[in-house]
């Protein structure tokens, strides 16, 4: 038997928190997931006794997401490339095509006492496909509230939103990610399968793991237990900060099979801020096709293993031309990091701020040299569809193996 492994986004609908905050006497608030609060209720090393005093004061911030979309349906035509080609109409009125109504489920989590809520962007948008006609957050005790979008970004599926409600709302803060370690503990709480508030508990497995899914995911690998319905709820280390994002699983069912994936909170908790200011997420672009280096050609080139990769082509008139790289050039580091498979030149170049000047060092010919470019700003995918440098795949965008498939979200 075959099976068609893939990496499925969670639209993990269940909730997620950074840190939760309620009143105190004097009435301010107090994030949930306060440093000394931490202290007492979490042992400083070892395995944990138990985890519910951590969920008793974080659970109270994830909330339940559930959407309604219109999404445009295509109708094929068979009479599509012949005389009678429009003899029948189109149906739906919409070009060939009309539109369904589609809803979904997922998870979020408060992060400002006024209402602020951070999920993915998959879960309000069927994976990008939809347009949104309402969105509702359900509390853990039942209250349901209209949300609006306040903001969204699918190339990192992040979303914020915001609800009005009559008094101040519970909320988690974000940690640091970057001090993350492989086998620290972690928790993740969420909404599986619309059954509501559900907590499940592992360890990190693997930190900036890239799957495939696009060349700007770096992930949190863990393996605790993450479904359909998780996505947009948090991953919180052991002092009841958000680190992670849950939005992925990888499974040939697409069910959990240990292998979760979040987005860091060093990588969405500065787009979070962006969404929620009401500013254009902007990322940086040089206009070439790239591929991982193969070992043969690293090791003529003197080069080590999984170092540095191949310029396959560059797009005339964009940042990479202008500043003189070449199709066959290997790019080794960029504004002084090296390219790696972890940290490649895609995920490297994304994150940095169009208009600034960068150097990059490139082997041509046998010889290290370093050219110093401005980044641009990248296009729209679909843009960057319309350029494909005459073939499938675009621009600044890297060739990642056929198996195994990217992940799939987790609806």
């Amino acid at each position: 038997m075959k099976y068609a492994y893939g990496v499925t986004s969670a639209l993990l609908l269940g909730g997620a928190a950074a840190a939760l905050v309620t009143g105190n006497p004097a009435g301010a608030q107090v994030a949930q997931n306060d440093a000394r609060e931490m202290a007492q209720v979490v042992p400083r090393a070892g395995a944990p006794a138990s985890f519910a005093e951590l969920t008793a004061q974080l659970q109270p911030a994830v909330v339940n997401i559930s959407s309604r979309q219109r999404i445009r349906v295509q109708t094929q035509n068979p009479f599509a490339g012949t005389p009678f080609e429009g003899l029948f109409g189109n149906p739906g009125g919409q070009g060939g095509g009309g539109t369904r109504e589609a809803q979904s489920l997922g998870s979020g989590f408060i992060i400002s006492p006024d209402g602020y809520v951070v999920t993915n962007n998959h879960v309000i948008t069927a994976d990008g496909q939809g347009e949104v006609e309402a969105i509702t957050v359900t509390m853990p005790d039942g209250t349901e509230y209209p949300a609006k979008l306040i903001g969204r970004d699918a190339a990192s599926d992040l979303a914020v939103l915001k609800v009005s409600a009559p008094r101040q709302l519970p909320f988690v803060r974000f940690g640091d990610s970057s001090a993350t370690r492989v086998g620290d503990w972690v928790i993740a709480i969420g909404n599986p399968f619309g059954l509501g508030g559900t907590v499940t508990s592992g360890i990190v497995s693997a930190v900036l793991r890239p799957t495939g899914a696009g060349a700007y995911d770096r992930y949190i690998q863990t393996d605790a237990s993450i479904n359909r319905g998780n996505s947009g709820g948090p991953l919180f280390d052991m002092k009841g900060n958000v680190i992670g994002i849950n939005n992925a699983i990888f499974s040939p069912t697409g069910g959990s099979v240990g292998i979760g994936f979040a987005i860091p909170a060093e990588i969405a908790s500065p787009i979070v801020a962006k969404l929620r200011a009401g500013e254009t997420i902007e990322r940086g672009y040089l206009g070439v096709q790239i591929q991982p280096l193969g070992d043969d050609l690293a090791a003529s080139l003197g080069l080590p293993k999984n170092r540095g990769e191949f310029v396959q082509s560059v797009e005339p008139g964009q940042p990479a031309a202008r500043a003189g790289i070449h199709a066959g050039d290997v790019v080794v580091k960029v504004d002084g990091k090296e390219v790696t498979p972890d940290q490649t030149l895609s995920f490297i170049v994304a994150n940095k701020e169009p208009g600034s000047r960068i150097p990059v060092e490139l082997i041509r010919e046998g010889r290290r040299q370093t050219l110093t470019l401005t980044v641009g700003r990248r296009p729209s995918d679909e843009e960057l569809a319309a350029r494909n440098f005459g073939n499938d795949d675009a621009p600044d965008a890297e060739q990642f193996p056929a198996t195994p498939k990217p992940p799939r979200s987790t609806r």
